[in-house]
């Protein structure tokens, strides 16, 4: 194997703006007048001719749409409207009206007297009041 005889990996560079029989002259690729085809400075990237670019123009909408919503509060004194010895889902909370969204946390304010299998994200005081009540707590 001799090195004289391998093949070019690379081509040769064109060089633009050469004349025209170097095959890119006069305009060099540029095509003819405008902002674009002048020297010098060029437009930054998101630039649309003077006109409002459209990374600015979005965020003025208020209220962006969270990729995780936030799980909605449902009381355990809420939990009063619920059948006494029930498992409660998010689909149940969903079904009596407790909540409009897809989840719910269930927080300490109010009594329990029934007794509940709980399922959903819950907290500290919270799961203490249901079992206290006789009501047990998975998750």
């Amino acid at each position: 194997m001799n090195l004289e005889n391998l093949k070019k990996l690379t081509k040769n560079k064109k060089r633009k703006g050469r004349g025209i029989s170097a095959g890119s002259g006069k305009t060099a690729g540029r095509g003819t007048k405008g902002q674009k085809s002048r020297t010098g400075k060029k437009l930054r990237p998101g630039f649309e001719g003077g006109q409002m670019p459209l990374i600015q123009r979005i965020p003025k909408k208020r209220g962006f749409k969270t990729i995780n919503p936030k799980a909605e509060t449902v009381t355990t004194g809420m939990l009063t409207k619920i059948k006494d010895g029930s498992t409660i889902t998010n689909e149940l909370l969903k079904r009596e009206g407790l909540i409009k969204g897809s989840f719910a946390k269930i927080v300490d304010r109010g009594e329990v007297k029934s007794k509940f299998k709980v399922k959903v994200k819950i907290s500290k005081n919270a799961a203490k009041k249901i079992k206290k009540a006789g009501g047990s707590v998975e998750l």
